[in-house]
């Protein structure tokens, strides 16, 4: 590919990226929730549904998110004052856990069940073959140590 393609392509990258983003915010995908509280609570309730304990470090929401750990420390602190997670010490007092108050699971359940339906409406749009590979770029894409997003 020659310099001039590549950098077209690269505008066109950007481009898609900043539209798709866009309608992403404007259809407000977390509605009725602080964006990081739920996405906090969207890696309790996955490994919830792995494990029916939802028990997850504080570092791994900060390597999964990629949030700055003030800003996790912060959404963390406002949904156990939510009561929608509560906070448990591990074994050494430099590692923390949070897990999801059970009780309290259809809060966040229903702002992700609207995230859901957003998630359909793509579906139908672009298909189950374009979906299947949009999931499998974008975690190719997180998994790569290079970028610093």
């Amino acid at each position: 590919m020659n310099d001039d393609k590549k950098i077209e392509l690269n505008e066109q990258l950007i481009t898609a990226w900043v539209k798709l983003t866009g309608i992403l915010k404007n259809t407000r995908i977390t509605q009725g929730m602080i964006y990081n509280e739920a996405i906090v609570m969207m890696l309790c309730y996955n490994r919830y549904r792995e494990d029916g304990e939802g028990l997850i470090s504080f570092r791994e929401i900060v390597a999964e998110t990629r949030m700055l750990k003030s800003l996790v420390n912060r959404t963390i602190d406002s949904l156990v004052k939510k009561s929608l997670l509560e906070r448990l010490d591990g074994t050494d007092k430099r590692t923390s856990f949070v897990r999801p108050v059970k009780e309290n699971l259809d809060v966040f359940l229903k702002v992700h069940g609207q995230s859901l339906v957003l998630a359909d409406e793509i579906l139908s749009v672009i298909g189950k073959e374009d979906a299947e590979a949009f999931v499998r770029l974008a975690g190719k894409i997180a998994e790569n140590k290079n970028f610093n997003l």
